[in-house]
């Protein structure tokens, strides 16, 4: 998925361009001056991160700081979530401590219904970006 999303962010929309998997026809094609399309800004996301022993405020700040700056808008404060589960138990029983954590369920719910409304807004029109109206001066 995260090559995907690389193709997404200023990837060729025209593969044909490049005859296939051609490194040197995609590097020719891009040196001769490119622009960027950011085919995925402006959709909206949610980020659920756990773990049981380290990484998780990495991993979602990673995550988090790649999708926005692909110019993806985060679905709210509840859309961001990265929780211990089961912090430094044993592995083997890391689906029951997961099972029983209730609360981060219903934190992921929130981060669910946080991108669903972000979406519906984003449909009606009514979810205004500030910097919408801006020029990216480093498209890449």
């Amino acid at each position: 998925m995260i090559d995907r999303l690389v193709c997404a962010d200023g990837g060729n929309p025209d593969p044909t361009s490049t005859g296939g998997k051609n490194p040197a026809r995609a590097k020719e094609l891009e040196l001769k001056g490119w622009d960027y399309p950011r085919h995925l800004a402006g959709r909206v996301f949610s980020v659920v991160v756990h773990g049981d022993a380290a990484g998780v405020d990495t991993l979602r700040r990673i995550l988090t700081d790649w999708l926005t700056d692909m110019g993806l808008v985060p679905a709210g404060q509840s859309g961001i979530v990265g929780r211990y589960t089961g912090y430094y138990k044993p592995y083997a029983t890391s689906h029951d401590d997961l099972d029983q954590d209730t609360l981060f369920h219903e934190e992921v719910r929130n981060a669910a219904r946080s991108l669903l409304n972000a979406v519906r807004l984003l449909r009606q029109g009514e979810l205004k970006l500030p910097d919408g109206s801006l020029r990216d001066p480093r498209p890449k």
